[in-house]
């Protein structure tokens, strides 16, 4: 699935997205917007990693949706 169907879609694919990073408030995964640089920036600063391993965080997860 590529990033614009997740962007497009976000509503659906929210849940999901808390699903897998429980740390996340409901308003920071709608705040988010779909924008894959800053969900992976709320993972980073959320969960204290490097910016690199947000990123492939996010592409795992989008790979397995």
């Amino acid at each position: 699935m590529n990033w614009d169907q997740i962007e497009g879609n976000w509503t659906e694919f929210k849940g999901k997205a808390r699903a897998q990073w429980g740390e996340l408030t409901d308003d920071e995964v709608q705040q988010a917007k779909g924008d894959r640089e800053q969900l992976a920036g709320l993972i980073q600063k959320k969960y204290g990693i490097a910016k690199e391993e947000a990123e492939k965080q996010v592409s795992e997860w989008q790979n397995n949706l």
